[in-house]
C-alpha cells in the first residue's frame, strides 16, 4: 500500500475505468436537474433519469468523480473521523451491459491491485438474500466466508422511492485493526471498519404493493469515497487529515495564531468544521449558488455562518491576529487544492471570495449583539433551572439576528440545553402567514381540478408563436377553482382550450390579454397562467353563455402583445451588455417582463455605475438602431450550451430547447414571445438600479411604447414642479438645492429651541430631586419631548445633581415612547448601569434598548405603561441606592 495524494487518487480511479470503455463524464453541477432534491447528493443523481427509464444513455458505461452536498448529518461535521458536507464520489456506472460479476471484479482489482490494498484487510457486505453476490466473492474473489457479512435492507438495500428500480448492494470494507481477528466482526464499529466503495445492483422493479420484478436491463451504479480511500492510503486518523482538507485548516489555524496538533478536542473540532464547510461553500458559490433565506442559499448561508462562528471560537477575530474577515484567505487555499481537477473554481475566485467576503462581514455585524442575547437567554434559562430555550427566543434570534435555528441549538447544546423546535415553528408559521397576506396568490383548487380531468383532456397546444388567433373548442370551464358545465355573462371563469395563440405567464413573461368570442359570447381574458401542461385563462364573461365544448375565436391583444415582447427582447439586450460593460460572470437571478416596463435580476457584489449604466443604454439602443434580426432555433440543449447560448441558471430545460438569437449580441435560452427585429422595440430607458438581496442587483427598465408613457409621466411632473416653484425647467435642481439648505438651516434652529425649551422645562424638576444617603435622584415625565432633546436635559439635570440618578421619559409623538438614563459614577460604583436598568424599564412599555454605563437610551410602543415605567424605574432606583 503506497501513499497516493487526493488527486492522484481520483486520476488512477478514472483512468482504470476508462482502460475498461468506461466515458470519462465531468462533475454535474451541485444544482441538480431533479426537481426534488436541492442538492447534488449523490456520484449517481445526474443519471438517475436513465435508471428511472426517463432518458436514454449516450454511452453504456460511465465514470466520474461527482462533487456532492449533505447537509443531513452536519451536527457530526468535525466530531467524527468521516462526516462532511462536502465530498467527492468517484463512481462507475454500466446502463444495462455488464452486471454483479464484472462489477464485483473491477471494484477488488481497483482497490488491491491499483490502490494496493492488503485483500487480509478487506471486508465485503451482500444484502442478506444476495446469494449471488455471496457466491461472487467467495468462490471467484476468494474472499473468505469470515469476511463476507450479510446485512439488512436499512444497510445493503438501494431503492430510489417507494416504487421504481432498485436493487441490493454490496460493499467494500478496510479493517484498521486485522489483528482483532475475524470472529464476530462488527462492520458498525467504525474505529475499527471504514466502508469505502458501495456497490448498487439495480435488477429489479418495485410496484405500490411492494412487489419486486427483474429488470429487462439491469444497471451498476457504484461509488467510492475519494476522502475515505484518501485517509486510508495516507494513513491518518482522519479524513480532515488527508491532503484534501488538512492544508485548509492549517491555513485557519495560522490566521488564528494556533497549532493544530497542539489544540485540544474543542478547538480540532472547529478547525475540521472550517476546512470540511470551505470546500462546500466555494464549489456551492463556482456553480452559482448565492446566499439568501431559502432554499439552497439557505444551505450556503447556514454553512458560511457557521464557518465565522467557529472562527470566532477559535479566536481568529482577536486584534492581535486578524481585524477584518478571514475567509477569503482561507478559501484561496481551498481553490488551490481544488482547481486542477475543477478549474471552475479558479474561473470563479473573484465571485467566490467577494460572496463569502460579504457574507462574512454581514454576520459579523449581527453576529455580536445575537450572541450577546442568546448568551442572556441562556443565563436566564440556567438561573431559573429551566433546560430549554424557548421557541419565541430561538425565533427572535433569527429573524433579527441572523441566527440558523441549528446554530442556537449548536450553542445551547453546549450549556446542556434544548431549544423548544415545535414552538419556533410555530413563530416561523405566523411569518409564513404574514408574507401571505403580503402577498397575491393562485388559487390552488384550479391546479387540484386539473388534476383530476389530466387523464381525459389533452395538454393545451400553444400556437402563439405565429398565431395571434385561432379557432379552439372550450374543453374544461372552471368556477372558483371548480368544474361546471356552464357559466353565465358577469361570471369569472377560468378556461383551458384544447390550443390557444395566449402566452402563459413563465420565464418572467406575464400572460397574454385579450378575448375569447363566438355567437353571442364575448369573454375577455385577464391572464394565463400554466399549471402543469395545461393553459388556464382567467376571464370575465361579458355576454352570452359559454359551456364546455364550445368553439370560441381566441385573439390576442395585440398592442400588449407588442409591449411585452419588446420588454421581453429588451431584457436579453439588458443581460448581454451587463456581461459587455460590468462584469461577464454576470447571471441572471430572476426577471419581470409585463406590458408597462421590465425588470432584470443579477448577480452582481457591488452596485452598477451611474458612468456603466449610462454605457449599457447607450449600448443597447445603438443595437437596437442596427435593427438585428431574430433567429429562432430548437435545438438539442447539449449542442444550444455549445454554442454559446446563455441559460438561466437553476432552470430546468427540456432534451431540446427553444433558441433566441440576436447574432452578434445576445444568445438565450427561451421560451417567451419576442420582436423579430431588435429595431421593433424602437428605445430603451433604465429607470433604477438598486439592491435587493445580498449579492443581487436590480435594473428596472422601460422598452418600445412604454418609454413614451414614462416620459410623458415624468413631463407632467416637471411641469407641475416648474408651475409651482415659478421658475423654468431646466432652473429646478438650483431652486431644490436652495430650498434644501433653507430647510437645513430652519430645521437646525427649531431643534436648537427645543434643547433650550427642554432644559428649561428641566430646571424646573431640580425641586423634585429626591435624596437617599449621599445620592439624589430625579424620576420624571416631560412632555412632547424628542429624544435628542430628552438626552440633553437629563445629561445637565445630572450635572445640576452632582453625585446621583436621573431617569425620564416623555411621549414625543402617538404610538412612541421615549426613554433615557443618566447615572453619575459613583451610581455606577453601586452595581447599577444606566444600559441594562433603562432596558428594562423600556420592557414595561413594549420595547427596549441601552447604552453606556452613565448614559442610556430606550424606546417604546405603548404610551398608557409610561407612567407605570416611570413609577417602577423610582421604586428601583430608592431600593437600589439605599
Amino acid at each position: 500500500m503506497q501513499y497516493l495524494s487526493g488527486n492522484e487518487i481520483r486520476q488512477k480511479f478514472l483512468e482504470f475505468y476508462s482502460q475498461r470503455g468506461h466515458q470519462i463524464l465531468a462533475s454535474a453541477s451541485l444544482v441538480p436537474e431533479d426537481p426534488t432534491v436541492l442538492l447534488t447528493i449523490a456520484g449517481m443523481l445526474p443519471f438517475k433519469p436513465i435508471f428511472l427509464g426517463q432518458r436514454s444513455p449516450q454511452f453504456k458505461r460511465a465514470t466520474s468523480s461527482q462533487k456532492c452536498i449533505r447537509t443531513n448529518d452536519i451536527e457530526n461535521v468535525g466530531r467524527t473521523a468521516r462526516h462532511h458536507t462536502f465530498f467527492e464520489m468517484l463512481g462507475n456506472f454500466s446502463f444495462g451491459d455488464y452486471f454483479k460479476e464484472q462489477a464485483i471484479a473491477w471494484g477488488w482489482e481497483i482497490s488491491t491491485t491499483v490502490f494496493g490494498l492488503p485483500p487480509e484487510r478487506l471486508v465485503a457486505s451482500v444484502f442478506e438474500s444476495d446469494d449471488e453476490a455471496y457466491a461472487i466473492w467467495r468462490d471467484k474473489i476468494g474472499v473468505p466466508e469470515a469476511r463476507i457479512k450479510r446485512m439488512g435492507e436499512d444497510d445493503n438495500f438501494w431503492y430510489s422511492g417507494p416504487t421504481g428500480p432498485c436493487g441490493p448492494c454490496s460493499e467494500i470494507y478496510y479493517d484498521f485493526h486485522p489483528e482483532r481477528g475475524d470472529a464476530n466482526i462488527d462492520l458498525e464499529d467504525d474505529t475499527r471498519f471504514i466502508e469505502f466503495y458501495n456497490l448498487v445492483f439495480m435488477q429489479y422493479n418495485r410496484d405500490a404493493e411492494g412487489n419486486l420484478t427483474p429488470l429487462a436491463k439491469k444497471n451498476i451504479d457504484t461509488g467510492m469515497g475519494l476522502e475515505r480511500m484518501a485517509q486510508i492510503l495516507q494513513q491518518v486518523p482522519n479524513n480532515y487529515e488527508t491532503d484534501l482538507i488538512f492544508p485548509i485548516i492549517k491555513t485557519a489555524a495560522e490566521i488564528a495564531g494556533i497549532d493544530y496538533s497542539q489544540s485540544d478536542e474543542k478547538t480540532k473540532v472547529s478547525l475540521k468544521v472550517i476546512g470540511d464547510h470551505i470546500r462546500a461553500v466555494m464549489h456551492m458559490i463556482a456553480d452559482e449558488i448565492r446566499a439568501s433565506n431559502t432554499g439552497r442559499g439557505y444551505v450556503l448561508r447556514r454553512l458560511i455562518r457557521r464557518v465565522v462562528r467557529h472562527g470566532r471560537l477559535i479566536g481568529v477575530y482577536r486584534r492581535d491576529v486578524t481585524c477584518n474577515v478571514f475567509t477569503p484567505e482561507v478559501v484561496e487555499t481551498a481553490i488551490a487544492l481544488s482547481e486542477s481537477a475543477y478549474p471552475n473554481v479558479r474561473v470563479r475566485e473573484a465571485q467566490i471570495k467577494a460572496e463569502l467576503q460579504r457574507e462574512e462581514s454581514q454576520f459579523l455585524k449581527t453576529l455580536e449583539r445575537g450572541e450577546k442575547l442568546l448568551d442572556e437567554i441562556i443565563q436566564t434559562a440556567k438561573q431559573q433551572k429551566q433546560t430549554q430555550i424557548s421557541g419565541e427566543s430561538a425565533f427572535t434570534l433569527y429573524d433579527t439576528y441572523g441566527f440558523p435555528l441549528e446554530l442556537t441549538q449548536e450553542v445551547a447544546e453546549e450549556y446542556n440545553l434544548t431549544v423548544d423546535v415545535d414552538s419556533f415553528e410555530v413563530e416561523m408559521e405566523k411569518q409564513r402567514e404574514r408574507a401571505k397576506e403580503a402577498h397575491e396568490t393562485i388559487d390552488l383548487t384550479v391546479q387540484g381540478s386539473l388534476d383530476k380531468l389530466a387523464e381525459h383532456i389533452h395538454a393545451t397546444e400553444f400556437v402563439g408563436y405565429t398565431q395571434p388567433v385561432a379557432t379552439a373548442e372550450i374543453k374544461v370551464l372552471l368556477m372558483a377553482g371548480q368544474c361546471v358545465e356552464e357559466a353565465e355573462a358577469g361570471q369569472d371563469v377560468q378556461i383551458v382550450l384544447d390550443k390557444t395563440p395566449f402566452y402563459a405567464e413563465s420565464g418572467g413573461q406575464i400572460g397574454d390579454r385579450g378575448y375569447l368570442s363566438g355567437d353571442a359570447i364575448l369573454v375577455r381574458i385577464e391572464d394565463v397562467k400554466k399549471e402543469s401542461d395545461f393553459f388556464v385563462h382567467f376571464g370575465r364573461i361579458e355576454r352570452g353563455t359559454l359551456r364546455v365544448g364550445d368553439k370560441v375565436t381566441a385573439q390576442i391583444d395585440r398592442a400588449c402583445r407588442r409591449r411585452a415582447q419588446a420588454n421581453h427582447s429588451a431584457t436579453h439586450l439588458l443581460q448581454a451588455a451587463l456581461k459587455k460593460i460590468v462584469d461577464d460572470s454576470i447571471s441572471q437571478a430572476g426577471s419581470l417582463v409585463d406590458f408597462t416596463k421590465l425588470r432584470f435580476d443579477f448577480n452582481c457584489p457591488r452596485p452598477v455605475t451611474p458612468e456603466e449604466l449610462q454605457q449599457i443604454e447607450e449600448t443597447i439602443n445603438t443595437w437596437i438602431a442596427e435593427a438585428h434580426t431574430a433567429e429562432i432555433s430548437i435545438l438539442p440543449l447539449a449542442e444550444a450550451k455549445a454554442r454559446g447560448a446563455v441559460a438561466m441558471f437553476g432552470e430546468k430545460y427540456g432534451e431540446e430547447v427553444r433558441v433566441l438569437d440576436f447574432p452578434g449580441v445576445s444568445m438565450e435560452l427561451c421560451g417567451g414571445t419576442h420582436v423579430s427585429n431588435t429595431a421593433e422595440i424602437g428605445v430603451f430607458k433604465i429607470i433604477s438600479e438598486a439592491g435587493v438581496a445580498s449579492g443581487v442587483r436590480r435594473i428596472e427598465a422601460v422598452a418600445g411604447a412604454a418609454v413614451l408613457d414614462y416620459l410623458n409621466v415624468r413631463d407632467k411632473v416637471v411641469k407641475d414642479l416648474s408651475d409651482r416653484f415659478k421658475v423654468k425647467p431646466e432652473e429646478l435642481p438650483d431652486r431644490i438645492t436652495t430650498l434644501q439648505t433653507e430647510l437645513k438651516t430652519t430645521q437646525k434652529q427649531l431643534d436648537t429651541l427645543k434643547a433650550q425649551l427642554a432644559l428649561a422645562k428641566s430646571e424646573s424638576l431640580l425641586a423634585q430631586a429626591e435624596i437617599v444617603g449621599e445620592y439624589k435622584y430625579v424620576v420624571a415625565q416631560m412632555e412632547a419631548v424628542d429624544p435628542e432633546s430628552l438626552k440633553t436635559a437629563a445629561e445637565r439635570l445630572l450635572q445640576k445633581l452632582g453625585n446621583g440618578a436621573v431617569v425620564l421619559g416623555s411621549v414625543p409623538e402617538e404610538g412612541k415612547v421615549s426613554l433615557v438614563a443618566a447615572f453619575s459614577s459613583e451610581v455606577n460604583k453601586k452595581g447599577l448601569q444606566a444600559g441594562k436598568f433603562i432596558g428594562t424599564i423600556a420592557k414595561i412599555c413594549g420595547g427596549g434598548g441601552g447604552g453606556r454605563p452613565n448614559l442610556a437610551q430606550a424606546g417604546g410602543r405603548d404610551a398608557s405603561k409610561l407612567p407605570e415605567a416611570l413609577e417602577t424605574a423610582q421604586k428601583e432606583l430608592r431600593s437600589a441606592l439605599s
